[in-house]
């Protein structure tokens, strides 16, 4: 079965989009292929910065033929429904169609439509054109004559042919060479913007620029080996690695690795080519994030690290060419070292003016005066320069200052909750963003709280205001770590509650996979805190401390009305949904979080372990029985219930007749009472056990006593005990939730 080798070459393109776009080539191609009719074995993308590349093998030489039966009008249908047939069916004349007879239906038209198979390489040509025209690049461009405004005349281009190309960079040759493994090749000559198809590529832009004619995808790899460019992106991300590491330890240090650097460096080069640079040692005074995100973000360059481990870099970094070049590489390391100090004397610039005075420190005193701030202290002055400045969080939501001004109010607040110093806790919510009018913010927005943890640690603050300035970022994510100690913690809580509430007041909710303010990660962040450090919190009490009435006005409403109108059904119901998604992941069965979670629920540590003990009851062998017998009762009830059965509003000891249900009542009772009292302490264990001793009482019941007696009486009582066992089950969970 014949392959298919396809090439589409251009400038470079952005090293961020080609691993999708090489993915969308193989999707695209694929799926047009199989929906006119064409099978394949297997497929492969790849791509380098100047190319993508397709490998399709085994693909058959032919589509299928098809016969399909189209049924028609009746016989004596009228003239026009006939007509319609014919032309839908591509009949010239009703004699070409068959008649066909249903006993039910009477007699009926019936077109029998033959489509024969066609040629590979016909349905080729037909759909690359179409793909490449609609590529879906995140952006493309037009060049040359056809990036001319519309209308304009220059070398017989007036604009009002066929929309140009468009693609992410110009694109240059197209291969698409089509045939059997060992036999000859033909190329496929599709045309698209006075481009052809043909069984030429080029490599290395430098090392190897002239023409190379290629037969089939092997000898295509080979060729473009010997000109100098590796086609693999996965290997030439391992050459990289490897051979960074070997030279980082041939001269003493370690490589600092980075995943994110690698993928793209490897898309800005086909040929790579390790090197190593150096920098002045006096710029090691700066801190390694800044030197490590200087030469990363500007030079595309990995740092290293001396191999007596520590978190201190070396003065040297490894750059990746593009070339070998005749000298070794040396004018190539130079250059960059020379771009590299340029860039890491700006950082030191910026390190250094971020421990000096403002300049303009007499206009800050009311805003000093409004946060109690110290003017001799530089992460001081940044913070009263913050809110000097009015510098919007949000049109609607204010400025930060005014939001600084929330978060310690809030955060105060609860610090009650979490035991966190009440001294420390303000000092650190009114320097927690002073950090975002530094220089070095300014320039790395991604340093955000870690400069500022370290200019705290330099005027002298409390270390554990400086990590809270740090961590009240955190968590960012499922798998980022949490804040380091109380302090932190209570930050990092009141800065997430404040936004969630906030965008919540302003109808600025996430809808569907749209979430610009990551509320659905600062909702996440608020449960990992609360369930990973044995935080006791009520939500609803917290939106309601978090709430500021000047931001969203309800006439004639108090704030407690406003809270719960608005935030407990809706934002607690957010919060229900990251809690199930933590939970599940946490390896939580769905039914059992549902069974225990209703919609007031705003605990949510309580929430997690009322799981966690249900889980563990549940799976045992009192727990399954007591499972079967209550979701037994619990049925019966509410089929009579809905059937409008009259239920006693309690249960008469008087009208107990068999031993059974005097049993059942009694254990009843009991069970209540220690299922109670456990839960009032929190011992759900407990509560489960308690719970546990209704498992005989009830199977017994079932075997020996007919609840739907004759005498109304005797049967709402027995209804009742039925009740009465459902609200002592319900003490814990709603059993009906669960599965089994």
């Amino acid at each position: 079965m014949p392959d298919l080798l396809l090439e589409l070459r251009s400038e470079e393109i952005p090293a961020r989009m080609q691993r999708k776009a090489a993915g969308d080539l193989k999707k695209l191609v694929t799926d047009a292929l199989v929906e006119a009719g064409l099978t394949y074995e297997g497929a492969r993308e790849y791509w380098t910065p100047r190319r993508l590349t397709l490998d399709i093998r085994g693909l058959t030489a032919r589509s299928a033929d098809q016969r399909e039966e189209r049924k028609g009008p009746r016989t004596d249908a009228p003239e026009g429904a006939i007509a319609g047939f014919l032309r839908g069916a591509g009949l010239s004349s009703i004699s070409e169609a068959q008649v066909v007879n249903d006993p039910k239906k009477g007699d009926f038209y019936v077109a029998i439509i033959s489509k024969p198979g066609r040629p590979a390489e016909e349905i080729i040509a037909e759909v690359m054109p179409g793909i490449i025209r609609n590529f879906p690049w995140p952006k493309s461009m037009r060049w040359g004559a056809a990036s001319m405004p519309k209308g304009a005349r220059f070398a017989g281009i007036d604009g009002k042919g066929p929309e140009s190309l468009r693609w992410v960079r110009p694109l240059q040759s197209i291969v698409c060479v089509f045939g059997p493994e060992h036999d000859e090749t033909q190329v496929i000559p599709f045309e698209i913007d006075g481009l052809t198809a043909s069984n030429v590529t080029y490599g290395h832009r430098f090392h190897a620029p002239d023409a190379i004619t290629v037969r089939r995808f092997d000898d295509y790899v080979t060729s473009l080996e010997k000109a100098k460019v590796m086609l693999d992106a996965d290997r030439r991300k391992d050459v990289i690695l490897h051979d960074a590491r070997d030279l980082a330890f041939a001269n003493g240090l370690d490589l600092v690795e980075d995943e994110g650097l690698l993928e793209e460096v490897s898309g800005l080069v086909e040929w790579p080519h390790v090197l190593m640079g150096e920098f002045e040692e006096d710029y090691l005074e700066i801190p390694s994030e800044i030197i490590r995100l200087t030469i990363k973000t500007n030079q595309k360059c990995f740092v290293t690290r001396p191999q007596t481990g520590g978190e201190g870099l070396s003065n040297r970094f490894i750059l990746i060419s593009n070339i070998e070049a005749k000298d070794g590489g040396k004018e190539i390391m130079h250059g960059n070292g020379k771009v590299v100090r340029a860039r890491l004397s700006d950082a030191k610039h910026f390190w250094t003016r971020d421990q000096g005075d403002m300049p303009d420190l007499d206009t800050l005193e009311a805003s000093a005066a409004k946060f109690d701030l110290d003017l001799k202290k530089p992460l001081d002055q940044r913070m009263a320069k913050l809110d000097a400045l009015n510098v919007t969080f949000h049109a609607k939501l204010g400025t930060q200052g005014e939001r600084v001004a929330r978060i310690r109010a809030l955060a105060q607040e609860l610090a009650k909750v979490t035991g966190a110093d009440p001294v420390l806790v303000d000092r650190a919510a009114v320097l927690a963003k002073a950090d975002l009018r530094t220089e070095a913010v300014g320039e790395f927005p991604e340093l955000q709280g870690l400069m500022g943890r370290k200019y705290a640690l330099l005027q002298g603050e409390d270390a554990s205001v400086a990590a809270a300035i740090e961590d009240h970022w955190k968590p960012n994510g499922p798998s980022d770590r949490l804040p380091e100690d109380k302090v932190g913690l209570t930050i990092a809580l009141a800065d997430k509650l404040d936004t969630l509430v906030g965008f919540w007041a302003i109808d600025e909710k996430p809808t569907g996979s749209k979430d610009p303010y990551a509320l659905r990660r600062a909702a996440l962040g608020v449960v990992r805190i609360l369930l990973e450090r044995n935080v006791r919190l009520a939500l609803s009490e917290a939106f309601r401390m978090a709430y500021v009435p000047n931001l969203y006005f309800h006439p004639g409403r108090t704030e407690e009305e406003i809270a719960d109108r608005i935030y407990k059904p809706d934002l607690l119901s957010f919060f229900h949904d990251r809690l199930k998604v933590y939970l599940r992941d946490q390896g939580a069965r769905h039914d059992l979080i549902d069974a225990v979670l209703t919609p007031d629920s705003d605990d949510l540590l309580l929430v997690a372990r009322r799981v966690e003990a249900l889980t563990a009851f549940i799976t045992s062998e009192d727990g399954k029985n007591l499972l079967a017998g209550t979701k037994r009762a619990v049925q019966l009830l509410a089929a009579e219930e809905k059937k409008g059965t009259v239920v006693a509003d309690g249960v008469s000891e008087e009208l107990l007749k068999l031993d059974a249900e005097k049993a059942l009542w009694a254990a009843v009772v009991v069970a209540s009472k220690e299922a109670s009292d456990a839960v009032a302490s929190e011992d759900f264990r407990s509560a489960m056990e308690a719970l546990s001793k209704l498992r005989v009482p009830v199977d017994t019941f079932f075997q020996d006593v007919l609840v739907n007696d004759e005498d109304t009486a005797i049967r709402a009582n027995r209804l009742a005990l039925l009740k009465a066992i459902r609200e002592a089950t319900a003490t814990v969970a709603d059993f009906s939730k669960i599965s089994g």
